[in-house]
């Protein structure tokens, strides 16, 4: 090799050397793990509008994935397919992360989708007609997405501050869709846990009494004393530690669907999300969404004190949980939601 080739040489491995150095050059460069596969539960609920979001504006291909989303009928199936290995990545309710910190199989949430549950507990008007409050569900049958989803924890941890037990009613596991409004209009359950655009479908049709509704950020924090945050991607830590560049293009696309929602009106969302999600009616979607934006994170950022409060929430319906000595800041991290934040500002 002549000098003048030897000093390119030189020049350009310092140059890659000095590239490698700088994490965010080096994440944009090197994604560990390019195929993702993200498990959600209900993926047509406004819960996880912003996976959605991301998944259709192509923000996950932008951060150089390859993303393959598979909906379960609630979170607790979709982390289980976490768990068992044949997903990655769970879309899931924040407050999973505690209850597997305390069955010794540590998750951690690093980007959000929802600051509060969007979860409302309401009543049939056909078989609760005279439902005066919540002591009257004793014996009832209650539908939620999924047995042991955040939509489960939600009824359980209502039903507690009326002093009943989760055994004191009978759980029915109905899904996140129209056969949650089948269930419903046909008997089938007494009161429903559930989500939009289910709750609104229900609600206009007057299929339904509200009781609780922590679509409203306000109303979340008097239900539950403290942020609850909700929809949020999480995994095994793990994967986190080792796949930390395919972790941060997970936040940046997130984030910027977040961004991108807040900006949007009900003409944009429609526009966007897949027919089969507006369940035959698109005044009712659009009503959903206008009631579940304030719920839906502005930037992905967990909040200090949500942890706090997802651990009384549990620890309120749950011996085990109320017993276990967690760390309530190992389940989350906003590491990557800063670096995604000086990203797209």
């Amino acid at each position: 090799m002549n000098p003048i080739s030897r000093r390119r040489a030189l020049a350009a491995a310092a140059s890659f050397a000095a590239v490698a150095c700088v994490p965010g050059l080096a994440a944009a460069q090197a994604l560990e793990k390019k195929k993702v596969t993200i498990a959600v539960g209900g993926k047509n609920l406004l819960y996880y509008l912003p996976l959605t979001i991301a998944e259709q504006l192509k923000y996950f291909e932008a951060e150089g994935l390859e993303v393959e989303i598979v909906d379960f009928a609630g979170g607790a199936k979709a982390l289980q397919a976490v768990v068992g290995g044949s997903a990655d990545v769970v879309s899931g309710a924040f407050e999973h992360t505690l209850n597997m910190q305390a069955k010794g199989q540590p998750m951690r949430a690093f980007v959000l989708q929802g600051r509060a549950p969007q979860i409302v507990l309401a009543v049939s008007t056909k078989t609760m007609p005279n439902f005066k409050s919540v002591a009257d569900l004793k014996g009832k049958k209650i539908g939620v997405t999924a047995p042991g989803s955040s939509t489960n924890i939600m009824a359980n941890f209502v039903l507690a501050k009326a002093g009943l037990k989760p055994s004191d009613v009978s759980y029915v596991g109905v899904g996140a869709a129209s056969g949650a409004v089948a269930a419903l209009r046909a008997g089938q359950i007494d009161a429903i846990s559930n989500l939009d655009p289910v709750i609104t479908i229900l609600a206009r049709a007057g299929d339904i009494k509200i009781v609780s509704d922590t679509r409203d950020p306000a109303e979340s924090e008097r239900v539950f004393g403290g942020p609850m945050p909700a929809g949020c991607l999480y995994a095994p830590v793990a994967f986190l530690e080792k796949n930390p560049n395919t972790a941060q293009a997970l936040a940046n696309a997130i984030v910027r669907a977040n961004k991108w929602i807040q900006q949007a009106g009900p003409s944009d969302i429609i526009k966007v999300v897949p027919e089969s999600y507006l369940l035959g009616d698109r005044a009712i979607y659009i009503d959903a969404f206008l009631k579940a934006k304030a719920a839906l994170s502005p930037d992905g950022l967990f909040p200090e004190a949500g942890s706090a409060t997802a651990y009384r929430a549990l620890a309120s319906v749950d011996e085990a949980i109320a017993k276990a000595k967690l760390d309530l800041k190992a389940n989350y991290t906003n590491e990557f939601v800063r670096k995604a934040l000086a990203k797209y500002r």
